[in-house]
């Protein structure tokens, strides 16, 4: 692990499910492996005070129900004392002076260059009041290293995302904004760069000469899970395609960078959104997007409701939980190659992976038995298997000219002594590293809401005959041949 000064994490949203569920257990494992600086603290808002009882029961429940507390690698009570509670109403910054006399004070007590982190884990119309508090803010030196973190959504649509853009860049520069989004830290994902531009067999394979077409499946079982309000404003739409999917999309597509420094990978990426072929009339969006919505069924033996069912729903919404779309890539390397995005709630199984499909020999010189050919793939599994597979075809042992499947796999789980970071230890210690090439940049977010505002546009217009997909299927039946094993 490598060197990290000492840090002052502010966690606004402190006792909140993002908290809860994934900052604690990170920070904690972080500790626990020796990459963090011990000197560090962790101040911990929360809108209501908290006696110290209180915030230790909610870190240890915590750490039990989302982490791995294990007090023999690192003690409980050292991370405990890491802790200091503050309170307040964003919209009363007044409330917010004693957030100040911490930080001078643990400032004074560090005596050496630090960083401060402000982690807004906190619904997003709290975004701009706590950046007015955070401006009031007097450092007590300038030695300081700002930084601040952010959580999708980002906006809620280009013009929104441009405002809030423009704010941020009254407080903070962008080498210190983080707009996170966890997908990008997992180490499939990140490994895609590597199997491409580390390995010299695939990279003159990956274009359009040889590949078919491209799929990106983000599947979940689960439905909306008690976040009706949340979705009936944003939808699958908001909620994974402008996000988690583009940035899938633009890391399979991108060029080479000059290096791996964290601009010239984000730059690549900006290539690639600016190149997404742009729908242009209505027709083009019906042509190309099917949205769906999930109607009660069964999911691993279990009767689910549908989507009108849940808590904090529209009886008749005609909010989307399942897209289904197919993108050109107007490049060199990739024109006429389709791009498939499939996306959705309560589907067949859990699985995302990107499947590299390649085109299929132009001869068929082996014989009749061979005419079905299945075509050389690559899988690259994100969850919940981290692993690699290659699909080729070999001959059936034999006196016959038949065809064997094979696939060969690199599984991540066979790797002995690895050192197992989830996304967000990844994602966090690259914040305290300075590292930003699994972070989203400005001009990216609103590339990627310029694609999906005409989208969100047109189907808000337009009545959608849902429900029109069963819980426990793959979605609506779609014009497209996106496999289903």
């Amino acid at each position: 692990m490598v060197s990290i000064s000492p840090f002052i994490f502010v966690i606004f949203g402190g006792d909140g499910n993002l908290s809860k569920k994934k900052l604690i257990p990170a920070l904690y494992t972080l500790f626990k492996l020796q990459g963090l600086n011990e000197k560090s603290i962790i101040l911990f808002h929360t809108l209501n005070p908290l006696e110290k009882i209180e915030m230790n029961h909610f870190i240890k429940n915590s750490l039990e129900s989302f982490g791995t507390l294990q007090e023999e690698q690192y003690p409980l009570d050292r991370f405990l004392n890491k802790f200091i509670n503050f309170s307040g109403d964003f919209n009363s910054p007044e409330n917010f002076i004693h957030l100040n006399n911490l930080l001078c004070n643990i400032q004074d007590t560090l005596k050496e260059k630090w960083q401060i982190i402000f982690y807004l884990s906190i619904p997003p119309e709290f975004i701009l009041p706590c950046l007015k508090i955070i401006e009031k803010i007097k450092y007590c030196e300038n030695n300081e290293d700002k930084k601040l973190v952010i959580e999708k959504p980002f906006g809620n649509n280009l013009a929104s995302a441009k405002f809030l853009n423009k704010e941020l860049s009254n407080f903070f520069s962008e080498k210190e904004i983080y707009r996170i989004d966890h997908y990008l830290g997992k180490e499939t994902v990140q490994n895609i760069l590597f199997f491409r531009f580390g390995n010299s067999i695939f990279e003159p394979l990956w274009s359009r000469e040889y590949v078919d077409h491209v799929e990106i499946t983000i599947s979940e079982t689960i439905g909306i899970e008690k976040r009706g309000l949340f979705y009936e404003k944003n939808g699958i739409l908001k909620d994974i395609i402008q996000n988690h999917a583009l940035q899938l999309l633009a890391l399979v597509a991108m060029e080479y960078p000059p290096n791996f420094q964290s601009d010239s990978i984000r730059d690549e990426k900006i290539k690639v959104f600016k190149s997404i072929k742009r729908f242009l009339t209505p027709e083009q969006i019906d042509e190309n997007i099917i949205l769906g919505q999930y109607d009660s069924g069964i999911v691993q033996g279990e009767r689910v409701l549908s989507y009108r069912e849940e808590e904090n729903v529209e009886s008749h919404s005609n909010t989307p939980t399942f897209f289904g779309g197919k993108f050109e890539i107007e490049s060199w390397r990739w024109s006429g190659v389709p791009f498939y995005i499939r996306a959705g709630k309560r589907l067949k199984k859990k699985v995302t992976e990107i499947a590299i499909f390649f085109k299929n020999p132009p001869l068929n010189l082996f014989g009749k038995s061979c005419s079905q050919i299945a075509p050389n793939k690559i899988i690259f599994s994100i969850q919940p298997e981290e692993k690699i597979e290659i699909f080729v075809n070999m001959k059936y042992p034999g006196d016959k000219n038949y065809p064997h499947p094979i696939k060969l796999t690199f599984d991540y789980s066979s790797l002995e002594n690895r050192l197992n970071l989830t996304a967000y230890e990844r994602l966090i210690l690259d914040i305290f590293k300075g590292d930003q090439s699994l972070f989203a940049r400005q001009d990216g977010i609103e590339l990627m809401w310029d694609i999906i505002d005409p989208l969100v546009s047109h189907f808000s217009n337009k009545f959608l005959d849902f429900p029109n997909y069963s819980s426990g299927t793959w979605g609506p039946k779609q014009r497209w041949n996106l496999y289903e094993d």
